[in-house]
């Protein structure tokens, strides 16, 4: 129990931060082209969000893989076109098969050389959806990751704190927190963490920087996952030291 507290626990979000989500961005282009097809993605992306949040707000829940099919068909409609049901499917399989972002497998094989750092999956996703698309993704090394944590267990999606906190739980930092870190390139997920005491690196590969105002800014800001593994280096070096 003492080794296991004593360890650095790294939560990746998965969509948008892992996996990139432009095949099905090509999917949609090879129906509608390439520039309706963009902002039906980003339209879809934000429904895909804004759904959660309302959910949260209302106490209600469903499966991400509902709410994902849904902001799809909102989407669509907003732009005055369909999909057959078949078409549509293909898209959610697309899920399964995501390809990485370049900077993802060499991040990931430094921070699993290292002793003091356990790696996990931390998504919105079911947990079906997220195992299907970490173990389907034709080249994510998922070995570093311990375990696969998923918030369909507490009927609740990021921010809300509960999902934090079963985070904290499933990985035994209940009271720990400061020695978590979470990353993501979602700024509503960092702020979440940080308002539950997590350290937080904030993943911005389009480098805009951080113009969140709601909430704590992340612990590090990064254009590149494997700065995160300098950034949880140093983390856990520093915490070493203080003893």
């Amino acid at each position: 129990m003492a080794a296991a507290m004593a360890k650095t626990v790294v939560a990746f979000d998965l969509y948008g931060t892992l996996l990139s989500t432009e095949s099905i961005a090509q999917q949609l282009g090879s129906h509608f082209g390439k520039d309706k097809a963009a902002s039906i993605a980003a339209v879809w992306r934000k429904y895909q969000l804004e759904y959660t949040w309302r959910l949260n707000s209302m106490r209600r829940y469903e499966h991400f893989s509902e709410v994902t099919r849904k902001s799809l068909d909102h989407a669509l409609g907003e732009h005055g076109v369909s999909l057959s049901d078949a078409d549509a499917d293909k898209l959610m399989d697309a899920y399964d098969s995501l390809s990485t972002f370049p900077d993802v497998n060499p991040a990931l094989r430094r921070l699993g050389e290292q002793s003091g750092i356990t790696c996990v999956v931390f998504s919105n996703g079911t947990k079906t959806m997220v195992s299907n698309s970490v173990k389907r993704s034709s080249d994510l090394d998922s070995s570093v990751f311990k375990d696969i944590i998923t918030v369909d267990f507490v009927g609740a999606f990021k921010p809300a704190p509960e999902v934090y906190k079963y985070l904290a739980e499933r990985v035994d930092k209940v009271g720990q927190e400061r020695s978590m870190w979470l990353v993501s390139g979602n700024p509503f997920d960092v702020t979440g963490a940080r308002a539950m005491g997590m350290q937080a690196a904030w993943v911005d590969r389009a480098g805009n920087g951080w113009q969140d105002r709601l909430g704590e800014a992340p612990t590090v800001v990064v254009k590149s996952l494997e700065e995160v593994a300098d950034a949880v280096e140093k983390y856990t070096s520093d915490s070493a030291t203080r003893g």
